[in-house]
């Protein structure tokens, strides 16, 4: 069993952390009599609803509803996944982390590299060395002039680490090593190359731009170099190595999470010189997958930040294919709330030379004037390859388009998918028989949650083993069902992988105690509940700050929860209780856990009991902006937006009177 993160350890770690200081050094606070406020940093706004109270170690937005420790504040401001943000204050606090022994009695270890993994050190010598030679070394005008050439400054040279590898075969190796012990730790970092046949050791970059690369923690994890002189390929990536994995990692992106504390889209883009040539003019929201195609990995570690993705790709051949390759790797991520669109530049261009050439604003227009939707797109190239234009050619287009559709997790947008292939073909698709179709080609199987180079591996958690039947009785009222509930689709209201939670909250978070009887919990802690040990709920559920200005502490609660759990879809429900630990908060997190087995009420449909307490949150809070708005119109003109907002919100309220 892979090593969990003791809880013991992260009440020692949250009493060693100050709040005031975490979000401090991260957001300007203004002392508030006891508290402290600030601008929130996860929504906009022009006057302060973020309060930080130093004696509760807790923060809650009154705007938009985020709220939690320490630990959930560098989740959410940092975008780490938990155990990386309990790295972080770990590293803070001047402590390490510390882990479960295993069954054997040994410590166990992460999948992924160590922080002390002695790779990093290795590789950031290096990134030194090489940013060195791009100062010192006497060749290295060449590599000035090309990248003042390319339109770059020294600012931006510095903010991408840029650095020279020299002529020669083995300097990197003469400056970091001294013994055939070291030099094997370079060829391990694939930063040196053994010839095979010969023996012969020498450095894998040579004459060349380097571009470090690095992961979400800003750790040099590898490199790309490009070729100053007339060597072959000419643009080189370092090899996959213990703490560089291609085929997730992303050029670029700590860079723009860095850069923008409000980041709501991300540009993909094909190379390292695009991304730069961006941030150079002010478009510094963009990636760039690292010589291979874009992958399901790479776009669920997007999808973890942001809900749009736009791939600009040139409007080649190659583009067109590198696109088409990028649409077959979204399909199956694309839940509902998800967007993706394509931009194609002309034809020969990319991205450096067309902002270079029209500025930054008039690639940002180009964005949101040409850039498609995945759908146009999809139809749109399907119907070009099947020639729609006849019946035959309809036929097969819903041939070629359906078993692309049905890898859309997102229910309504396939809903939505099938409906406009049936407009555009004619066909009636609930007749199709789905035997007469061809079958989708199938996608490589990958984790929910893909592992990253630091994370902690919280599969673990399903290495536990199920509660024994006197241990069930005990946790389970005498009378209740064991099967479990139905949701409104008839469908069985089952937890989806990662969500089992029995055994993890009741062991780690205050487990192992009979919840003592008491009245029946208000509608609004049911629906947390519900939500606590199924979070996929809350994203087909209203937006968080559309119920936000709540004065209930029960109501405060659950919009935390959802605001959660739709800024990181892929949150277990043991995350999210590590989210508010050691908070009062979390404490009735804790409470709602433990009492699993009330999902299993006979008769209780809790899926629609979830949807209705939201509304009814959503219907309250939209009277409250309807009287806010009426009582300012007395005494004030209303600006074109508030009014349209008012009669948004009135024709709402119509249209549910009407419904009811």
């Amino acid at each position: 069993m892979a090593g969990l993160i003791p809880q013991g350890f992260i009440d020692d770690l949250l009493g060693r952390i100050d709040i005031v200081e975490v979000v401090g050094a991260r957001v300007k606070l203004k002392k508030t009599g006891k508290n402290y406020s600030a601008l929130c940093p996860f929504h906009n706004e022009k006057s302060p609803s973020f309060s930080v109270s130093p004696d509760k170690q807790f923060y809650y937005c009154f705007g938009c509803g985020a709220g939690g420790s320490a630990l959930s504040f560098v989740m959410d401001f940092d975008r780490l996944d938990f155990p990386q943000a309990v790295e972080e204050l770990a590293r803070q606090a001047g402590v390490e982390v510390q882990h479960e022994e295993r069954n054997d009695g040994r410590k166990s270890s992460s999948r992924a590299p160590r922080k002390d993994n002695p790779l990093y050190a290795l590789l950031e010598q290096a990134a030194a060395y090489y940013r060195q030679q791009l100062r010192q070394h006497p060749s290295k005008q060449r590599a000035v002039n090309y990248l003042k050439g390319r339109g770059l400054s020294g600012q931006i040279a510095k903010l991408y680490d840029l650095g020279m590898a020299p002529p020669g075969w083995d300097n990197l190796m003469s400056h970091l090593s001294r013994d055939t012990t070291e030099q094997n730790a370079l060829i391990e970092a694939g930063l040196v190359v053994e010839n095979p046949d010969s023996g012969g050791r020498y450095d894998r970059f040579r004459d060349r731009i380097m571009f470090p690369i690095r992961d979400s923690r800003g750790r040099t994890i590898g490199f790309g170099g490009r070729v100053l002189g007339d060597e072959k390929p000419k643009y080189l990536n370092s090899p996959e190595t213990p703490v560089f994995h291609k085929g997730q990692e992303l050029y670029g992106l700590y860079e723009a999470k860095q850069q923008n504390r409000q980041l709501n889209e991300i540009l993909v883009v094909e190379g390292y010189m695009d991304v730069i040539a961006l941030a150079q003019h002010g478009v510094t929201n963009a990636v760039a997958t690292l010589g291979t195609a874009t992958s399901e990995e790479h776009l669920k570690r997007l999808f973890r930040l942001v809900h749009n993705v736009i791939f600009c790709f040139d409007g080649d051949r190659a583009g067109r294919q590198a696109a088409w390759r990028a649409l077959n790797s979204a399909l199956p991520v694309l839940e509902d709330g998800r967007h993706v669109r394509f931009l194609f530049l002309p034809d020969g261009q990319d991205p450096d030379t067309m902002v270079r050439e029209e500025g930054a604003d008039a690639f940002r227009r180009r964005l949101e004037r040409e850039a498609q939707p995945l759908t146009d797109y999809l139809f749109r190239h399907l119907a070009e390859e099947a020639g729609a234009d006849s019946l035959e050619g309809k036929a097969h287009m819903a041939s070629l388009a359906l078993p692309l559709i049905e890898q859309v997790p997102g229910s309504l947008l396939r809903r939505l998918l099938r409906q406009s292939l049936q407009q555009q073909t004619g066909i009636d698709l609930d007749t199709v028989e789905p035997a007469t179709l061809p079958a989708a080609e199938p996608s490589p199987a990958a984790p929910e949650r893909p592992p990253h180079d630091e994370e902690i591996p919280f599969g673990a958690w399903d290495d536990w083993p199920e509660r024994d039947e006197a241990e069930a009785e005990y946790y389970m009222p005498e009378g209740m069902p064991s099967a479990p509930p139905t949701g409104s689709n008839g469908r069985k209201f089952t937890p989806r992988k990662g969500e089992r939670n029995e055994q993890q909250g009741r062991k780690h978070f205050g487990g192992g105690k009979k919840a003592p009887r008491r009245e029946m919990d208000s509608p609004v802690l049911q629906a947390g509940r519900t939500l606590l040990h199924h979070p996929h709920l809350a994203t087909h559920a209203q937006q968080a700050n559309q119920m936000a200005d709540e004065d209930e502490d029960e109501a405060r609660l659950l919009v935390a929860l959802v605001d959660a759990a739709q800024k990181q879809p892929s949150l277990t429900t043991i995350e999210l209780l590590a989210r508010w630990h050691g908070t009062a908060m979390g404490e009735q997190l804790n409470r709602l856990a433990e009492q699993e087995w009330l999902l299993t009420s006979p008769g209780v449909n809790l899926e629609q009991q979830f949807f209705d307490t939201i509304n009814r949150l959503t219907a309250r809070q939209n009277e409250r902006r309807i009287e806010h708005l009426l009582d300012k119109s007395v005494n004030e003109p209303l600006s074109a937006e508030e009014k349209q907002q008012l009669r948004d919100l009135l024709g709402a309220r119509n249209a549910r009177k009407n419904d009811g």
